[in-house]
């Protein structure tokens, strides 16, 4: 846990001197002299003109990491001596944790207790994580006819191109890029132009490891340039993507128009947190329905953004998060003491208030907060909302709003709780607390849902896959599956 404090972290911020160059070949690229700002949704400053990336620089880092895949060191090193860069690159990250954690608060808007404490403890630990693994994968040899030799191998699957969010910068391009590069991949990484600085920091970190020029290459720029240039181009093999459904159709589109590189997908949710009659500890299950929400500003793809609540214990347990989501301390980001900071800017903070007063206007109950506060200060904040008597149909109850919006639904029993929870197109993470250990095991079975909690929310390492079902995409992120987006099979059959 850091110790620095407010005033500190204000000091250091003044201080900061954030990268504005792409990273490609293992150098700074100020690429063909365009820029955008990256504005600071703390206090709406801007941060530093960063350079903007389209084709011709996305030409230029797939070129740079083919020449690596095809013809440098790191597909052809041993996988323990790939898995000894990747610790190095944790080690390094672990030295520079508090510059790193500034810079994704700058850009971001999260509380800078979050950034250090949660989001550079989550990238640490894959690089780790992946380091250790890549020497202790295993191939296959079948038993068949006594006169031949069976072996399936895995084999790297080339130029990676990896596309990552802004909510959590560093963790998202962490879970893509650590497993493609034990595998023995090249990436490209396009980080959301919200949120560049971390992604070129990590970039000059693993150069400084010991990562070979072209193996990571940083490209910045919006989606329909420089994100459609990677998804488009023919010389990248595999496209990881986490954001929004919408765009995740694009790359699929970008996928059957260029080369069929094969696309995963993690994209959106609108998780349901299913309270029982039975739950263990109710206050804690409306404490953590409370957290999970407005944790992150609620920018979040598993936030449980639909609370569903048995009716005899509807009322006591919205109230709880009622009360919970006054006391939160919304504020400074760089102040350690802020629980909630500024959602990421101007549009998204819109986005997010167009669906508080959708939901007003459908009939809901407004509990508490729906304001945009905090506007002397220049920066992007919303209370933590809350309603309930929502209509399941309503687009309150159906859309994710990506933002600290909770609605609340009553139900009778477990069936219509089931119901309800799998009534979306989305399938992501869902939520469930009971005492009773059938029940876990019979809700958890039925719901349609990637990831399910049982009396917690947003737990779990690195052993366990995460991603989603139905219109929540395809494909694992992190444990030893999410090496299966990042490698070939091949069958090598040897007639004795």
């Amino acid at each position: 846990m850091s110790t620095v404090t407010h005033d500190e972290w204000l000091r250091r911020a003044r201080e900061f001197q954030p990268p504005r160059a792409h990273y490609i070949d293992g150098a700074e690229e100020a690429g063909g002299g365009a820029a955008f700002a990256v504005v600071s949704p703390r206090d709406g400053r801007v941060l530093t003109e960063v350079a903007d990336g389209g084709a011709a620089e996305v030409d230029a880092a797939v070129a740079a990491a083919r020449r690596a895949f095809d013809r440098g060191p790191w597909p052809r090193w041993a996988p323990a001596d790939r898995g000894h860069v990747l610790q190095r690159v944790a080690d390094l990250l672990q030295q520079r944790r508090a510059e790193l954690a500034l810079a994704v608060t700058l850009e971001t808007g999260k509380p800078i207790t979050d950034a250090h404490d949660i989001e550079l403890r989550a990238v640490i630990n894959t690089f780790r994580w992946y380091g250790q693994l890549a020497d202790k994968l295993a191939d296959e040899s079948p038993h068949t006819a006594p006169d031949a030799l069976a072996l399936v191998t895995r084999e790297p699957a080339g130029v990676v191109g990896a596309v990552v969010p802004w909510n959590f910068p560093l963790t998202l391009a962490g879970w893509k890029v650590a497993p493609a590069l034990a595998a023995g991949c090249t990436v490209v990484l396009k980080p959301s132009e919200n949120s560049p600085l971390s992604a070129l920091l990590l970039a000059r970190i693993a150069t400084e490891a010991g990562l070979p020029p072209g193996v990571l290459n940083v490209v910045n720029g919006d989606g329909p340039a420089a994100g459609r240039a990677l998804g488009l181009h023919p010389d990248v093999d595999v496209l990881a993507f986490t954001g929004s459904t919408a765009v995740g159709r694009h790359f699929l589109r970008y996928s059957a128009d260029s080369n069929l590189k094969r696309v995963w997908l993690e994209l959106g949710g609108k998780s349901p947190n299913i309270v029982l009659p039975d739950t263990p500890d109710l206050a804690k299950a409306a404490a953590t329905a409370a957290w999970g929400i407005f944790f992150n500003q609620g920018e979040m793809c598993t936030a449980p953004s639909r609370l569903l609540v048995h009716s005899s214990i509807a009322e006591e347990v919205t109230d709880a998060v009622v009360a919970r989501a006054r006391e939160l301390r919304v504020g400074d980001p760089l102040d350690p003491a802020t629980e909630m900071g500024a959602l990421v800017g101007e549009a998204h903070l819109e986005r997010v208030l167009e669906h508080i007063r959708c939901g007003v206007g459908e009939g809901a109950r407004l509990r508490t907060g729906g304001q945009r506060i905090l506007t002397a200060s220049g920066g992007t904040y919303l209370e933590p909302t809350v309603f309930d008597r929502v209509d399941p149909g309503s687009r309150l109850a159906r859309e994710e709003i990506f933002g600290p919006v909770l609605s609340v639904l009553p139900f009778d029993g477990i069936d219509e709780a089931i119901e309800l929870a799998n009534a979306t197109e989305y399938g992501l993470a869902a939520g469930l607390w009971t005492s009773d250990l059938s029940t876990a095991h019979r809700v958890s079975r039925a719901l349609r849902a990637g990831t399910v909690w049982v009396n917690c929310y947003e737990e779990g390492d690195l052993t366990v896959p995460f991603g989603g079902m139905k219109q929540s995409g395809n494909g694992r992120d992190k444990s030893v599956h999410a090496l299966e987006k990042y490698t070939e099979l091949k069958t090598t059959w040897i007639q004795l």
